[in-house]
């Protein structure tokens, strides 16, 4: 079920845990970093590791990081830190004790070098990711068509699914997504028993949104966008941050 744009903002966190116990997991990119021309180009607060990992002792643990960047990557850019890390869309999800709940595979040699050539050819950027590979357009958008019809047929040869995300097109192992990641850790302790509540911006959340209401919460878009199924809204980065208290 998809809902109108125009959503309120959620209920302070706090309210919600006098409650109930909360599960929280979050989208990185234009969720808790602004969205920048290229992946390695963002900027990330120095300390944000700390201050999530003290909303989730808030949380008794119960709190994931749910990003289409492998865990490797959200662990470059985030550095040291005791956090649940579900990476390349819930592929590969990583324990705060480094132990693997779910493992991931790359993309065959062939599939990632026809994305790199055509990247090459149309002055489009690829991204090698430990899981998926993605083609991102935001510095040329008039060629997100091409980019994604050829990424389309490119995973149907192949078996691969895709994910379309704001200026990037990628493609990962069908069953990789971000609903399926909430939906296994919600079977397992911190997060068993927890109300889930999943935050994001882009098109791929909505797998998490989607999981989340099916479990009994709810899903929380962030800045504009037309329909969706999250029960609420955030303007922005900085909304987020307030709501969650970091």
């Amino acid at each position: 079920m998809t809902l109108p744009a125009n959503l309120l903002p959620p209920p302070p966190l706090a309210e919600l845990q006098q409650h109930a116990r909360i599960g929280l997991f979050l989208d990185f990119d234009g969720t808790l970093v602004e969205l920048a021309p290229g992946p390695d180009a963002i900027a990330v607060p120095a300390d944000l590791a700390v201050r999530l990992e003290r909303l989730g002792e808030r949380l008794g643990g119960a709190l994931a990081l749910v990003s289409g960047r492998s865990a490797a990557d959200l662990r470059r850019h985030l550095g040291p830190g005791l956090l649940t890390l579900a990476g390349s869309h819930g592929a590969h999800i990583v324990a705060p004790d480094g132990s693997v709940l779910r493992q991931g595979s790359p993309l065959p040699g062939a599939v990632s070098e026809h994305l790199r050539l055509f990247a090459s050819r149309s002055g489009l950027l690829f991204e090698e990711k430990a899981h998926g590979g993605a083609l991102h357009y935001r510095a040329r958008p008039e060629l997100g068509d091409q980019a994604t019809d050829f990424a389309k047929q490119l995973a149907q040869h192949h078996g691969l699914a895709t994910k379309e995300g704001k200026c990037v097109i990628e493609l990962v192992w069908p069953g990789a997504d971000k609903g399926g990641a909430a939906h296994l850790l919600c079977g397992n302790m911190p997060f068993a028993g927890t109300i889930p509540v999943f935050i994001g911006d882009d098109i791929t959340d909505e797998d998490g949104f989607a999981a989340c209401i099916r479990m009994g919460g709810f899903g929380i878009k962030v800045g504009e966008g037309g329909a969706t199924c999250a029960r609420y809204r955030l303007a922005s980065v900085k909304d987020v941050f307030a709501w969650l208290n970091l």
